[in-house]
């Protein structure tokens, strides 16, 4: 199988409906086509990113391909990558594990093993160690023991977040109690709705959460304990979280608000330090460089990324330096490796983006295939498998998507140096 050059690919997508009501937040506005760093109509006070030259109709030159598709069993939510494997979290609740040696024999019959089994959808997944913390709809955290010397055996489920220890010590205090709906209250320490995303401290020893019930919870990873609730951080779903490597928290929602969150030393609670305000619907999905001092955030409507700029040493202050068009549906996952953006849409493809001189970014590949909206994405440098001969330099890369086709497609890209 050999490489397709980027540049022979006319870098759009096709114009298909997608089923809404699959997943929550999942925009349907299109737009028109541009595959450079510009303004969406509707953030007119966002400025271009790019000198005004004429559309760019394909991508820049790269070369990638389609390696395998792995077949699901159910709506893909959620991928991670641990060293030889990929994780897969499901609608139906299953948390599925795969190699990611793909020589021929592999390729021919990829199969997975379901490792943890639930009975709810698996919203997010997370890898510490020998432990697999996963999100689900049911309002839980699972933490899962990794068996790495049994192969094709379920792993024990070791913690239900919140723990029956920590759920009995806030029981008999009213200052636990908080009101959840008009008519129910619940302890501070559990979710009521669903948990949509996770979120690791740089050291490994903090967990976040975010959820549908517009709160945030931070846990930690030793004993499992709910070490603090900020309750109504937003006014709607909270979808996406990230954290910076200085502890800034970021939040994205449904209320088409960015939040950005400090806990400063000395303090037991994190503080809001600022509110990022240019989406015009639902965030969906949030992405920090590894020095954060870009982020990058998709939303519902008209399939542009917005990205952030950090400005000052504080880390809280962040403008929007531009927009980056080309889906034309939902931004439903973005993820970060190296110098590249992977991004996700409802529009059923996968965009990969650099970033150039200063600001600017170049769409290098549209990937597509699935037949359902991309609902998650992991991606590594890749040292294992081999490029066309007559590449010379650069640097290879492996992306993995999830779809609500049910289907795990794994790409490779190859990306010339600047």
């Amino acid at each position: 199988m050999g490489f397709l050059p980027c540049s022979n690919m006319p870098c759009h997508s096709h114009d298909q409906d997608s089923d809404q009501s699959r997943s929550r937040n999942l925009g349907s506005n299109s737009s028109s086509f541009n595959s450079s760093l510009s303004t969406q109509e509707s953030l007119h006070s966002i400025p271009s990113l790019t000198p005004s030259t004429p559309q760019v109709e394909h991508p820049l030159p790269g070369y990638h391909r389609s390696l395998a598709t792995l077949k699901g069993h159910s709506y893909m939510f959620s991928l991670a990558l641990a060293e030889k494997h990929l994780y897969s979290g499901s609608s139906d609740g299953k948390i599925c594990v795969w190699s990611r040696d793909l020589s021929s024999s592999a390729l021919k019959n990829p199969s997975p093993d379901t490792v943890g089994e639930g009975c709810s959808a698996v919203k997010s997944i997370l890898i510490l160690g020998d432990k697999l913390f996963s999100a689900h709809q049911d309002h839980k955290i699972r933490v899962w023991k990794i068996d790495q010397i049994t192969p094709h055996q379920k792993y024990k489920c070791i913690a239900t977040l919140p723990t029956v220890n920590d759920r009995f010590r806030r029981l008999f205090s009213a200052k636990n109690y908080v009101q959840v709906r008009r008519h129910k209250i619940s302890t501070w320490v559990r979710h009521v709705d669903t948990i949509s995303a996770l979120a690791l401290s740089r050291d490994g020893s903090l967990l976040y959460s975010v959820s549908w019930d517009q709160t945030f919870k931070v846990w930690k990873t030793s004993n499992f304990d709910c070490l603090e609730s900020v309750w109504n951080a937003h006014d709607d779903a909270i979808n996406a979280i990230v954290l910076s490597n200085d502890a800034h928290v970021y939040t994205g929602s449904a209320d088409k608000k960015i939040k950005v969150w400090k806990k400063n030393e000395g303090e037991k609670k994190h503080s809001l330090v600022a509110t990022l305000e240019k989406h015009k619907s639902s965030v969906n999905a949030l992405a920090l460089t590894t020095d954060g001092s870009i982020l990058y955030s998709g939303a519902a409507g008209g399939g542009s990324i917005i990205v952030w700029e950090k400005r000052g040493s504080d880390g809280c202050h962040m403008e929007a330096a531009g927009a980056l068009k080309g889906h034309n549906k939902a931004i439903l996952c973005l993820t970060i490796v190296s110098d590249l953006l992977c991004s996700g849409s409802a529009d059923k493809t996968v965009r990969i983006w650099r970033r150039g001189i200063g600001t600017n970014h170049s769409c290098l590949a549209v990937f597509e295939g699935h037949k359902g909206p991309v609902k998650c994405l992991a991606a590594a440098i890749d040292s294992n498998h081999s490029r066309d001969s007559t590449i010379d330099s650069g640097t290879s890369y492996s992306v993995y998507s999830g779809s609500l086709d049910s289907d795990v497609k794994i790409w490779q890209i190859w990306v010339p140096p600047i």
